[in-house]
């Protein structure tokens, strides 16, 4: 059902929420030619650079896109029609399930982290399909936030390897990993919701495959039963995003469900991949420890041994953004409510130079001691490995 625009309701409610649509468990089907998945993406407009087009994994693209309505642009990130139209703010949503950007990644540069991973890898795509209301990567782009895949993957590949090599093995164990380089590849896009268009997401896992002093990692709050088959062989960390599940139906809009992406946790490990947890965003609000609690409760309840044994956290509380935060009130105003709390927030500015806005230090210190607590009480298998 499509709310009206400025109804206080986002314009479509979380991705598996429908009942007239069976999931196909053929072994033969891939999961991003299933309902579910044509769902949340079912694009029927592409703006590309010509050399996007062009390239082998542009063409991949197109050619599971027959017919689609094609744009050509000099810049995926010049694009008025989108990032300049206000007018597009009522239509947050339907533009990140219809329309799809390509472009190609000029800059490989990747830079020093040391929080979440050593390394940020340049990615393979900037925007997302989902609709958290609370993304920090719509920030830059203005009134629309589609995806935008770089097709120039080979690249960012080579330059990936060549920086993994160029760094040796990893003599002294850090917060991200006591033994290989952790390379973040998904910072600006999720990975699970790439591969429902094309194989980035394949072709960086296997490149780690093959990088013994290295490990790949991403966060994802989509549940894509297709990365199961990568056989990343323990060098792919997957960071699966929760927080309560009712902040999740208000502000993760067209994500997998809590549920979900709990249970899906074993079927990772098992697949090969290391499976860690994102409790993220932390957002203060009246019963925010009461709802912490009986999740973390509930992931020591469901969780097998094997997960547990391996699994580590970070745990990041919310920061916002004055631009997003008014681009929010034009699509999921009640979002708002609960994300914008002047009288408990402070201006910050973050590492890559924006001005955002996030709880005050005092505030944030009680709360980040507050969840160690619950941790310590609730699931204390589960150690922190960052928080911010």
């Amino acid at each position: 059902m499509v709310a009206e625009p400025g109804s206080g309701a986002p314009e479509q409610q979380a991705l598996f929420g429908w009942a007239d649509t069976a999931q196909d468990t053929s072994p033969h089907q891939p999961f991003r030619d299933s309902p579910q998945a044509r769902r949340m993406l079912d694009v029927r407009e592409v703006y590309a650079e010509r050399a996007a087009l062009d390239s082998p994994r542009g063409q991949q693209i197109m050619a599971r896109l027959p017919g689609v309505r094609v744009t050509e642009v000099d810049s995926h990130w010049n694009i008025p029609a989108l990032h300049g139209n206000d007018g597009n703010i009522a239509r947050w949503v339907r533009i990140k399930t219809e329309v799809l950007v390509l472009g190609v990644k000029h800059t490989l540069a990747t830079r020093p982290n040391g929080r979440s991973a050593d390394w940020i890898a340049p990615g393979p795509s900037n925007g997302c399909a989902m609709a958290c209301a609370y993304c920090y990567v719509p920030r830059r782009k203005g009134f629309a936030n589609p995806i935008t895949l770089f097709t120039n993957i080979e690249a960012i590949v080579a330059h990936v390897r060549r920086h993994v090599r160029a760094q040796g093995p990893k003599t002294e164990p850090s917060q991200c990993d006591p033994r290989a380089w952790v390379y973040d590849i998904g910072e600006n896009g999720d990975c699970s919701v790439d591969a429902l268009v094309c194989d980035n997401t394949a072709d960086l896992i296997a490149a780690f495959r093959s990088l013994p002093t290295a490990k790949a990692s991403f966060a994802t709050k989509f549940v894509n039963p297709d990365l199961l088959a990568l056989d990343p062989q323990g060098r792919t960390r997957v960071r699966f995003s929760l927080m309560p599940p009712d902040d999740a139906r208000l502000l993760d809009i067209r994500t997998s469900p809590i549920d979900e992406r709990i249970g899906a946790a074993a079927d990772f490990l098992d697949a090969g991949y290391e499976v860690h947890f994102n409790l993220s965003p932390v957002v203060l609000r009246p019963g925010w420890q009461r709802d912490w609690a009986d999740l973390l409760t509930h992931l020591d309840d469901v969780l097998p041994d094997r997960v547990k044994e391996q699994a580590a956290a970070e745990v990041i509380m919310l920061t916002h953004n004055q631009a997003l935060h008014e681009v929010n009130l034009g699509w999921h105003p009640r979002a708002e409510d609960m994300l914008w709390q002047p009288a408990a927030q402070e201006a910050k500015r973050s590492q890559n130079g924006a001005l955002n806005v996030r709880y005050a230090q005092e505030t944030k210190r009680h709360a980040l001691n507050r969840i160690r607590e619950l941790l310590a009480a609730h699931a204390p298998w589960l150690r922190v490995r960052y928080a911010f």
